[in-house]
C-alpha cells in the first residue's frame, strides 16, 4: 500500500530510534529537499524566490524557534519580534566592526546574542509561568524596541536609523548586498534552514529536548525526578532566542536589505505566534505548514485577480485576503485546535490502516 509500516523491521537500536523510521517519510523528505535545492533555484523567478520562499523559509525557522519554547517548553513568549531584533542589530554591528569575517559565520555568531538577551528575559519563568510570563516576554519586546530606536550606536549613528546591509562575497559570488541574486540568498538561506531544523529536532529527541517536555507537562514531577528547573527552562529560552534570533539577521540579510525598528515590532511576534498555534505547537513540522499558511496563502490569494483578468483594487483584494484568511484560521482551529500538524498526523493514522476503519 501506498503508507504502510508492516514488513519494514528494524534490527539495530539506531535503526528504532531513526529520526525517520518509516521508509516513505524518508522517501517523502527527500522529495521535498530535491525540489527545494535542485528544481525551484531552475525553474522558479525571482518574484516567487524574493516573495515567497525566502520569507517563508525566514519565518520558518522562526516559528521553530518560538515552538522550542512554547510547545516543547511549555512557556509562553510575546517577544519573538524583539529577539529577531537583537540577531539582526548584533549581526549588523558585527560586519560592520569585522568585514572580513563570513557573513554566514556572522549570522551564526549573532543568534548568541539573542540567545543572551533571552536568558536575562527567561529568569522571570523560574518565578512565575503562564500568562504573567506572557507580559513579562511582552515587556522584553518594547523595552529591545526602545533600545533599537534610541541607542543610535546600534545603528552606528545613520540618520535614517536603519541598518543597511554591505555587499558580502563568498566564494566570489555576491550573497549579500544588490548584487546578490534572488537565487544565491535562497539556497543560502535554505541551507541554513536545513542544518538548524535537523539540529533542533536532535536535540528534541535527546535528553534536554526530554527535560523541556518534562518541565511543561508537570514541572514539579520534573523537578522531584532530578531535572534541575533552573537549565531546563534557562536553556530552552536560549535555544529559542539563537534561533530567532538567525531568523532576523537572515530577514534583514538576505530578504529585506534594510530594516528599522518597524521590522521588530510586536506585530510580527504575533505573527510568528500565529504561525505556530495554526501549525501546531510541539511540532516542528507544523512551523512550516504554519508558515505557509500564514504567509504563502495571502500572497496567492492576492495574486488571483490578476492571473483571471479581474479588475480589483489592490487594496479592496488585500482586505479580501484578510478576511479569507481569517476566516480559514478559525474554521482550522475548531476543526482541529492542535493544527495542522495534528491533521497531517490523523491523515497519516488513516493511511497506516485504510481501508480498515479507523477511531480517532
Amino acid at each position: 500500500m501506498l503508507y504502510r509500516e508492516a514488513g519494514q523491521f528494524k534490527t539495530t537500536y539506531a535503526a528504532d530510534q531513526a529520526l525517520l523510521p518509516i521508509t516513505q517519510d524518508r522517501i517523502g523528505l527527500l522529495l521535498v529537499l530535491i525540489v527545494a535545492f535542485a528544481i525551484l533555484p531552475v525553474f522558479a523567478s525571482d518574484f516567487f524566490l524574493s516573495s515567497i520562499m525566502i520569507p517563508f523559509l525566514v519565518f520558518s525557522l522562526a516559528a521553530v524557534g518560538l515552538n522550542i519554547l512554547m510547545g516543547y517548553a511549555g512557556q509562553l513568549s510575546l517577544g519573538t519580534g524583539a529577539f529577531m531584533g537583537v540577531g539582526a542589530y548584533s549581526c549588523y554591528k558585527i560586519t560592520s566592526e569585522y568585514p572580513d569575517i563570513n557573513i554566514i559565520v556572522v549570522v551564526l555568531l549573532s543568534g548568541f546574542f539573542a540567545a543572551a538577551i533571552g536568558v536575562i528575559f527567561g529568569l522571570p519563568s523560574l518565578r512565575i509561568k503562564g500568562l504573567y510570563l506572557a507580559i513579562t516576554t511582552l515587556a522584553a519586546q518594547f523595552f529591545l524596541e526602545w533600545c533599537f530606536i534610541r541607542i543610535e550606536w546600534l545603528y552606528n549613528y545613520n540618520d535614517s536609523g536603519a541598518i543597511e546591509v554591505p555587499q558580502r562575497l563568498l566564494f566570489g559570488l555576491a550573497i549579500t548586498g544588490p548584487q546578490a541574486s534572488p537565487v544565491t540568498r535562497y539556497l543560502v538561506i535554505l541551507t541554513v534552514v536545513t542544518i538548524m531544523t535537523l539540529l533542533a529536532a536532535n536535540v528534541l529527541r535527546g535528553r534536554i529536548g526530554r527535560s523541556w517536555m518534562m518541565i511543561r507537562d508537570m514541572d514539579i514531577a520534573a523537578e522531584l525526578m532530578g531535572i534541575r528547573p533552573l537549565f531546563a527552562k534557562l536553556s530552552a529560552f536560549a535555544f529559542s532566542s539563537y534561533y530567532c534570533g538567525v531568523a532576523g539577521a537572515l530577514m534583514v540579510f538576505f530578504w529585506l536589505g534594510s530594516a528599522e525598528v518597524e521590522s521588530f515590532d510586536i506585530n510580527h511576534s504575533f505573527l510568528i505566534l500565529f504561525m505556530v498555534i495554526v501549525g501546531g505547537m510541539g511540532s516542528l513540522a507544523g512551523c512550516f505548514m504554519g508558515a505557509a499558511f500564514i504567509w504563502v496563502l495571502p500572497v496567492v490569494l492576492r495574486a488571483v485577480p490578476s492571473a483571471f483578468d479581474l479588475n480589483i483594487l489592490a487594496a479592496n483584494m488585500e482586505h479580501v485576503s484578510t478576511i479569507i484568511t481569517g476566516v480559514l484560521i478559525i474554521f482550522f482551529l475548531i476543526v482541529e485546535p492542535h493544527g495542522l500538524a495534528r491533521l497531517w498526523r490523523i491523515g497519516k493514522e488513516k493511511l497506516r490502516t485504510w481501508p480498515f476503519p479507523y477511531a480517532s
